[in-house]
């Protein structure tokens, strides 16, 4: 690579970098209303030249119960999302995957719910799940019927019937039914079963009110229920591949330029917000799993996400010619255009080496886990075997075909 490429594209990453507000995708409380849409500018790019086949959905949404005594459980979610996702993603045919949130406390609480929306975005989803910590709580019941009721009527559910469409939910303490001016759960369930939405609940702990609560409420919806322990029974095993696996994953986040109309490349850089803070905050283990999940065909979209450049002339999405200068990332519109393309194929040429070297890189990391995995016996009692385990079986009924062991 000679000097003066390294000049520009040392200007350009640093550039990119400048993003300082962290943004989450949609964040709301049931006690504020969401707030209006910005309206719509029409894209000033051509339409892609061909339409790909489209893949099957699996929605997924995380009822959270974030109260004082989940606080070993919500951090082995922020561990074991990815994993999560990435076993999601492990279907044949790869489908798209998208994740959405509900944490709920109690009325006297800070917050009764907090709704994160299903997105293919599953970095800003994560920003958003770092950030909760478990806090109130005390008097055993938790407002289960506002969190289920919310997440499935708060949420963009596809209309798809043919959609794996599932809510897991989480928690250790049974719903309070004593609070008449709201749905209680048997009529959301209902609702659920009408809209394809299949209901799973995973017990934190061992409590007798809620294994006869959450038995209930799982087979009101066909669904399944298990029972892990306090901490989760997360698989959290470091290996010696994590860090460089980071460090490969931050040099392929830095692959990525968008285009587009002003608002398009803002919504971008609130997306560039959010991986730059879970590359500060997270675990090496964590971002070790979402380089996994990125690399694979069904997390194509939480790397790429919208209007991304490289990707989109290197398959022929769009054509170069047809984007107008001004939608071209600012640092590029200085640039010749013999210039401009130069920079892209370089781009996706140090693009596809790093991808490579992940992929080589995951597959001797997820060997290293299931060998130790297999080593302790517990493997069917982890959180990841029994939420894989619950997908494979209600999955297939959509025709997606799940193989092997869960990622880790």
């Amino acid at each position: 690579m000679n000097t003066s490429f390294k000049t520009k594209l040392l200007a350009f990453t640093l550039f990119a970098s400048t993003a300082s507000v962290i943004a989450l995708y949609p964040l709301y409380q049931t006690e504020a209303s969401p707030s209006p849409l910005i309206p719509h500018q029409p894209p000033t790019i051509k339409p892609p030249l061909a339409q790909t086949q489209d893949k099957p959905k699996v929605e997924v949404v995380f009822v959270l119960d974030t109260t004082g005594s989940m606080s070993g459980l919500i951090q082995a979610a922020k561990e074991n999302i990815w994993s999560i996702a990435t076993t999601m993603a492990s279907a044949k045919p790869a489908p798209e995957i998208k994740i959405g949130l509900v944490a709920y406390r109690d009325r006297s609480d800070a917050y009764v719910t907090r709704v994160t929306d299903l997105s293919s975005d599953l970095d800003s989803m994560y920003a958003t799940l770092m950030d909760f910590q478990a806090d109130g709580g005390g008097d055993n019941p938790e407002s289960v019927n506002q969190a289920l009721y919310d997440a499935v009527h708060r949420i963009s559910w596809s209309e798809d019937k043919n959609a794996y469409k599932v809510i897991f939910l989480v928690g250790d303490a049974p719903a309070h039914m004593d609070y008449q001016d709201e749905v209680q759960y048997p009529e959301t369930l209902k609702i659920a079963n009408q809209r394809g939405i299949i209901v799973n609940t995973i017990q934190a702990g061992s409590a007798p009110d809620t294994h006869q609560e959450w038995m209930r409420i799982a087979g009101l919806n066909q669904g399944e229920y298990f029972q892990v322990s306090q901490s989760g029974n997360a698989v959290a095993i470091a290996t010696p591949f994590d860090d460089q696996i980071a460090s490969l994953s931050k040099d392929l986040d830095e692959t990525r330029m968008y285009y587009g109309s002003t608002e398009e490349r803002q919504k971008m850089a609130e997306k560039k917000a959010a991986t730059e803070k879970l590359h500060a905050a997270s675990s090496k283990a964590s971002q070790a799993k979402r380089a996994m999940f990125n690399t694979s065909a069904a997390g194509e979209g939480n790397f790429l996400g919208d209007n991304e450049l490289v990707e989109d002339i290197a398959t022929g999405k769009v054509e170069f010619d047809s984007i107008a200068p001004s939608s071209l990332p600012e640092p590029m519109q200085a640039l010749d255009k013999n210039e401009q393309l130069k920079l892209i194929k370089e781009k996706s040429e140090e693009r596809e080496a790093l991808r490579k070297q992940i992929a080589e890189l995951t597959q001797q990391r997820q060997q290293f886990i299931e060998a130790k995995v297999k080593e302790s016996g517990a493997e069917e009692e982890s959180l990841d075997y029994k939420i894989y385990s619950t997908v494979k079986a209600q999955a297939a009924d959509i025709g997606l075909s799940y193989e092997g062991a869960p990622a880790y």
